[in-house]
């Protein structure tokens, strides 16, 4: 058996303790609050120009399409704080009744947020005529067909180009851990598609995958070792953020719905199992602390703001839409835990845009599922890893 156990490499807590916190505590806090209004809409910028090649994405799926959300359905003070969406926004034709849960909401003034850009990213996040609303619950990340050369492009551009390829003995610590975030999400990314797979598209029937799930994340430990650091790194976000985020203004203008999005955020933030168990997840004080730390802490955020540039080349809507949520989650994260304009200003005070703490909290949910669900299929990866050693064995 290969069971995870001990410290995870370079965090404060243990896979044990991480996979148990997960299924009692954080799981199941997410997988409510991302449905709430405030956290169900994701305000993109989902048509832009690939900056390093021209777009040639192809996909051959209609579950690649991204169903944009009509300016009647989404909260009324979102729009209030972020302009007009343009005429020739896409219609929803999904059918699905989450698309109408939103259309009584009243006219209430959005407060508490700013519209800031975050330095870890490339896009103008406050360019909002070029932005879009996007219902998640409608467009749920799963497989979509994207795959082949323009697929592989991408993943070798963030690799090879802008994160460091590890292990390398020559590589500092700093470097390891932007590697290893990068790798956990892309295994993330890959449990997604393999929990969520096309098994035959003519029945239109979906289900899990378990030889993708084996062969692209369970047969490389150090995908599932990265899969829980990216986790763990994330919830360390969270938590440090827990006063700014227990006062932030959750306010869609539905005031039931709203004081639900309150709890449930206090609920994971404080709650007595995660802060006795595992109160600091990752300890980002140890980064950043040689008499280079400043110039590479800004060689590190130009490398993943060229990352985020990446997710505007990826030819599929739907992995574009997600690849921006997720990326955009994790250099939150990073906007939380170090200082934004690679100076050491610990001491400035936090400032989060509304879209920041949307993307967090998703992206935190996507690692959990994919933490639950890589646990949860253990015995079966288990037997197929047996399987793959002695292929003549009888099971």
């Amino acid at each position: 058996s290969r069971s995870y156990t001990g410290l995870v490499e370079d965090c404060c807590c243990d896979y044990e303790t991480a996979g148990s916190l997960n299924e009692q505590v954080l799981h199941p806090i997410l997988q409510e609050l991302v449905k709430t209004p405030f956290f169900r809409y994701f305000k993109v910028k989902l048509w832009c120009d690939c900056p390093f090649w021209p777009d040639d994405g192809m996909c051959h799926l209609r579950d690649c399409s991204v169903c944009e959300c009509q300016e009647s359905e989404f909260p009324e003070p979102f729009k209030k704080s972020s302009g007009v969406l343009s005429a020739d926004d896409v219609i929803c034709q999904e059918g699905k009744p989450q698309a109408a849960v939103d259309r009584t909401l009243d006219d209430k003034i959005f407060n508490g947020w700013i519209e800031i850009d975050n330095p870890w990213t490339y896009d103008d996040e406050t360019d909002n005529t070029a932005m879009t609303y996007v219902n998640l619950q409608l467009n749920p990340e799963r497989y979509t067909g994207y795959a082949g050369p323009s697929a592989q492009r991408i993943w070798a551009a963030v690799y090879q180009e802008n994160c460091p390829q590890y292990p390398s003995e020559d590589l500092c610590h700093e470097k390891k851990v932007m590697y290893k975030l990068i790798s956990g999400l892309h295994s993330s990314i890959s449990v997604h598609i393999a929990s969520d797979y096309l098994l035959d598209a003519f029945a239109n029937l979906w289900g899990q995958n378990l030889e993708l799930l084996y062969d692209r994340v369970w047969k490389h430990p150090d995908h599932v070792r990265n899969l829980y650091f990216v986790y763990l790194f994330v919830l360390r976000a969270v938590t440090k953020a827990a006063d700014y985020l227990e006062q932030a203004e959750y306010n869609t203008g539905n005031p039931i719905e709203d004081l639900k999005t309150q709890s449930l955020v206090r609920q994971l933030l404080y709650n007595p199992k995660l802060l006795s168990a595992c109160p600091v997840p990752f300890d980002e004080a140890k980064l950043w602390q040689g008499e280079n730390g400043p110039e590479l802490k800004q060689q590190i955020q130009k490398q993943f703001r060229n990352i985020s540039a990446v997710m505007n080349c990826v030819g599929c809507e739907k992995c574009r839409l997600w690849g921006k949520l997720q990326v955009n989650g994790l250099a939150t994260a990073l906007k939380i835990l170090f200082s934004v304009d690679g100076e050491n200003n610990q001491n400035q005070p936090l400032q989060l845009q509304r879209n920041e703490v949307i993307a967090l909290f998703n992206l935190l949910n996507r690692l959990s599922e994919s933490i639950k669900f890589v646990h949860d299929m253990e015995p079966l990866m288990e037997k197929m890893e047996r399987h793959d050693s002695n292929p003549t064995a009888t099971s």
